[in-house]
């Protein structure tokens, strides 16, 4: 932050009545106004302490409080701005503008760059001509445009749109079409800000500084805050300013709310639909379940359950508008199934050949195309008909996603790395090379950030831009089994996994060490999942049968109830 050591101090002295300093520890005589013959010491300001009284004074003095601001100035000797911006501000705000342009002279020396007062001229040039043309003066206006605005040559395109006002037959016209609200204290306020723009901060400070400091730091402190997971409003009025923010590890998803045994056997995969609405969850028994949910409790209802073959459901893809599910199977499952979650009818179910293995799939930002392959080499682009549009051979599969440009196509394979293929021009690309084995990974929604869950060594977070890794997270148990971990949470920071120890392992984005690890399945947690709409959502499907939602801790009457009819509450472990 600049300091304003290039403003004038008065020394003027602190009245002994306002100080805050008591003499000679006599509180009694201090409280009673008696502070005896000896005046206060005058303390010398630093720079720091002029900054403060020049932030405080500033928002003051936009609260309306002109005469506290006048106090402020005199007690202190700390001027709010230069002398020349300060009668610059006047001039401009009582719309006295050849006074405001004479002003510009007196700030050329302390403008950095010299055409910022050509920029600047040219802002007080177009207000004085708009108002001149709401006020109806028409000549002058002119005047203002041929032989002020038109000379700078500056911005000669905007000089042209602003001829184009002159046709306005009305006040209201003008301001509709100009996007201007008009003459008065609202838009030169704006001018000033504008111009604030071009000035050092040691002259004229910018525009609620202090408010832009204060939302800085509360920014900061929700960054840095391991639970922060609500949506907020960006306004101060919704925070408290007394106290620095910490969210409550009540708030965060650590409590089982439901649990769900429809599944016969294991529970190899879930996932919640693109727009939040829906849970989808695939099970070793080979069925598919699509689950209605409720944003307000957290919870889900049974919607529609698709019956697949023996094989099992282990991966399922969503299309991006939410109207037809994906399911693939195992290793040894040669077919793929897409169905209509609106109408629960089979679309098509696709196999090329016996030897195939479909085993992974992700849909095109355009929901018309998706791709599909496995470990034995099959890699196919398809239809919604399932008709395969292009294919590439030899690609030992483990796990795909689709960027968002429509043609590039990131797949791990058998090899430990990720590549990218482009099947529109038939080319491939090297994206990131790991040491052991991808079983699974995922993408967050700017594709930049990618997790990979590797075989006997945990989670790793990648930035695929920058093609380095990020972070590996600590905790997890990952052996040589497929486990989906996803992001999510606010803004996607957090990460959250599956574990062979029967836990999940919740990190924040930017920490190695688990926030928060739920404890309730028996078995392995095979995959996890957020809300991608309830940041306090999560959904969890292993292979004790089960797939668990957790939520925010209940309130007290709510956790009453809860624990009446809960079968097994799962909770968190400090960590």
């Amino acid at each position: 932050m600049q300091t304003n050591g290039s403003l004038p101090q008065h020394n003027g002295e602190v009245s002994d009545s306002t100080s805050l300093a008591i003499p000679n520890g006599n509180s009694e005589g201090a409280i009673n106004g008696d502070l005896g013959d000896k005046p206060a010491p005058q303390r010398t300001l630093s720079n720091s302490d002029m900054d403060i009284i020049r932030l405080i004074g500033q928002h003051l003095r936009g609260l309306g409080l002109n005469h506290t601001v006048n106090e402020l100035i005199a007690e202190s000797g700390c001027m709010l701005e230069h002398p020349s911006a300060a009668q610059f501000r006047t001039h401009i705000m009582d719309g006295e503008w050849n006074k405001a342009e004479e002003d510009l002279e007196s700030l050329r020396v302390l403008v950095d760059k010299t055409d910022s007062i050509l920029e600047m001229r040219f802002l007080i040039l177009e207000q004085k001509y708009l108002e001149y043309l709401e006020d109806g003066r028409v000549l002058e206006a002119l005047h203002c445009l041929r032989h002020e605005l038109t000379p700078l040559k500056y911005n000669t395109e905007r000089v042209h749109e602003l001829s184009t006002f002159m046709m306005c037959s009305s006040p209201d016209e003008l301001h509709e079409m100009s996007d201007w609200s008009g003459k008065g204290q609202t838009t030169r306020q704006k001018l000033i800000e504008k111009i604030q723009g071009f000035l050092p901060a040691s002259v004229m400070l910018p525009p609620r500084r202090l408010v832009s400091l204060l939302s800085q730091a509360v920014e900061l402190q929700k960054a840095r805050c391991p639970y922060h997971n609500t949506r907020f409003s960006s306004s101060l009025d919704d925070v408290s300013l007394l106290h620095d923010h910490v969210c409550s590890r009540e708030q965060f998803p650590c409590q089982t709310v439901q649990m769900i045994n429809d599944h016969c056997d294991d529970v190899w995969f879930l996932r919640f639909s693109p727009d939040g609405t829906m849970l989808a969850t695939g099970s070793k028994d080979g069925s598919l379940i699509v689950w209605d949910v409720d944003k307000v409790t957290g919870t889900v209802k049974h919607k529609r359950t698709f019956d697949n073959p023996s094989y099992g459901v282990s991966y399922i893809a969503w299309s991006p508008d939410c109207s037809f599910i994906i399911a693939c199977g195992p290793d040894d499952c040669s077919e793929l199934w897409l169905w209509n979650v609106v109408t629960g009818e089979l679309k098509v179910k696709m196999s090329q050949s016996p030897e195939d293995s479909l085993t992974s799939a992700a849909w095109h930002s355009d929901g018309r195309k998706f791709v599909t392959g496995g470990v034995r080499g099959q890699f196919y682009q398809c239809d919604l008909d399932g008709n395969v549009l292009d294919s590439w051979e030899g690609v030992r599969v483990q796990c795909l996603s689709c960027q968002t440009d429509g043609k590039l196509v990131y797949a791990a394979d058998t090899h430990f790395r990720i590549r990218g293929y482009n099947f529109d021009e038939l080319i491939d690309c090297p994206i990131i090379q790991e040491t052991h084995p991808i079983m699974s990974f995922t993408q967050n929604d700017t594709g930049r950030l990618c997790l990979l869950n590797i075989a006997s060594q945990g989670v790793h977070l990648w930035d695929l831009k920058d093609r380095v890794l990020v972070r590996k997270f600590q905790g997890v148990s990952q052996g040589t089994y497929a486990i989906h971990s996803c992001f999510g949470g606010l803004n996607q920071d957090f990460v959250a996994s599956g574990s062979e120890d029967h836990k999940v392992y919740i990190w924040h984005i930017r920490r190695e060490m688990p926030i928060a690890i739920l404890e309730g399945h028996t078995r392995t947690v095979n995959c996890v999942h957020w809300n991608p709409a309830v940041p306090s959502m999560l959904a969890s499907a292993s292979d004790d049968g089960t797939v668990r939602i957790w939520g925010p801790q209940p309130s007290n009457t709510a956790n009453l109830a809860f624990n009446k009819n809960s079968i097994d509450s799962g909770r968190s472990t400090p960590v």
